[in-house]
């Protein structure tokens, strides 16, 4: 959600700001509505007042035995009533149209944004690792002679049709490992907290965290009307809706391991391969709420720990700051975080790391009493992925491909797998 006051206050700067997200201007539509909203405010405050000092007179007149007065006066009360009735529903009626356009506007760049109409426009800031050198020709994911039996895609499209896969064997044993890796990660040694949080959500929080009522049909909805969330960003997030914290109590730094679901609407016939993209995955995904002098810092500090769980699996990547026209419709800024896949000879997104200033917080009304006093203000929210369960699955496999079909798996999670350190031809730990 945006400030209404700031756009009275300045709204070629608003148009600006959406001009460099490649979108139309705005302010003199939203400023017409605002306008139009509060002379029906301020009208039927004014009939408020004239029904208030007709209705003290009513009593007088009846006392004075003034009965054309009294019914003059009395016709007046009902007439006014019904006019305050009629303007209250005609604001509040403007009032839903300016909060649904607001609603559907997408969130304003930071100044260190790069402009650009698409991915063309991304630019990297950072490269880590080195991208291997192999002696045969790299396969993708689902080719490998260790991972095709227990990759099964037949099955699960018999059971739920396309964009879905059951793992076996061995690599379920890797999928889940990768899961605990990175939750263990995040909370020994980054200071989060876990949350095993619900994946099933209502609208209001969907609604608070930016996901409606522009991109509904990118998410499953229930009969019920509950969502399945797209991310655990959602219920992590409106943990704090409608909350007035502690500035004490903040940054808020949490992570949660959930199942993920999304429709893919508009992604028909890309990566429909193996399990890049698919309707059900899993994510870790870590969530901060902090004070505002404190975000930009705070995003940072979380692409620093999704990048140090490559680093630790040894799987090469880049860093890439997204320009204004490939950014999240609730982000302020993103960076993206693309693993080397050699069976595709290219980076893909594993991460998106995002802050979004007080947008989410105004949607959820989510507030701090500022140490020094004053009147509380809205926190900001970031989220990121640390990281995308799947994906890190595939760059795990792909990296750690060995000449004769086997996978060559990271020592870091061993632990996790009995201390078996490699996926075999018959998809079983060795």
């Amino acid at each position: 959600m945006h400030d209404i006051r700031a756009i009275r206050e300045n709204p070629d700067a608003f148009d600006a700001a959406l001009a460099r997200r490649g979108d139309a201007p705005l302010s003199s539509s939203i400023l017409e509505l605002d306008t139009a909203r509060r002379t029906k405010i301020q009208a039927a405050e004014a009939a408020q007042a004239e029904q208030n000092a007709a209705s003290k007179n009513v009593g007088a007149a009846k006392a004075k035995g003034d009965d054309a007065e009294f019914e003059r006066l009395r016709a007046l009360v009902s007439e006014k009533k019904a006019e305050v009735a009629a303007m209250q529903a005609e604001a509040k009626d403007l009032d839903v149209q300016l909060t649904d356009m607001l609603a559907r506007i997408p969130n304003t760049p930071a100044d260190d944004v790069p402009d650009g109409a698409d991915e063309a426009a991304n630019v990297e800031v950072k490269r880590w690792g080195d991208v291997r050198a192999f002696d045969f020709a790299p396969r993708e994911h689902f080719d490998l002679d260790s991972v095709a039996a227990s990759m099964d895609f037949e099955t699960a499209a018999k059971t739920s049709g396309a964009r879905f896969v059951m793992l076996k064997r061995g690599v379920a044993r890797v999928h889940r490992a990768l899961a605990q890796f990175m939750l263990d990660t995040h909370v020994d040694e980054n200071g989060l907290t876990e949350v095993n949080s619900p994946v099933l959500v209502r609208d209001e929080a969907m609604y608070g965290t930016d996901k409606l009522p522009k991109f509904g049909e990118d998410s499953y909805r229930t009969e019920e009307g509950m969502w399945l969330v797209p991310t655990s960003e959602v219920p992590l997030t409106y943990t704090v809706a409608g909350d007035t914290l502690d500035a004490s109590d903040l940054p808020r730094r949490m992570t949660s391991h959930t199942l993920c679901f999304r429709s893919e609407a508009g992604s028909a016939g890309r990566d429909t391969s193996g399990m890049l993209r698919q309707h059900q995955f899993e994510k870790v995904e870590m969530v901060s709420i902090t004070l505002p002098d404190e975000s930009d810092a705070e995003q940072k500090r979380m692409l620093g720990c999704a990048e140090g769980i490559l680093e630790k699996l040894g799987i090469p990547y880049r860093t890439l700051i997204l320009c204004t026209g490939d950014m999240g419709f609730g982000a302020r800024r993103t960076f993206d975080i693309e693993a080397w896949l050699p069976g595709q000879n290219a980076y893909r997104e594993i991460s998106s790391v995002s802050t979004t200033g007080d947008f989410q917080a105004r949607r959820m009304n989510a507030r701090f009493k500022p140490a020094e006093g004053g009147k509380p203000q809205f926190v900001h929210t970031l989220n990121g992925s640390g990281l995308a369960v799947g994906r890190c699955l595939i760059a795990v496999l792909e990296n750690g491909q060995q000449a004769d079909g086997t996978v060559k798996l990271p020592a870091v999670l061993a632990p996790y797998l009995g201390g078996k350190t490699v996926l075999g031809l018959d998809g079983q730990l060795a």
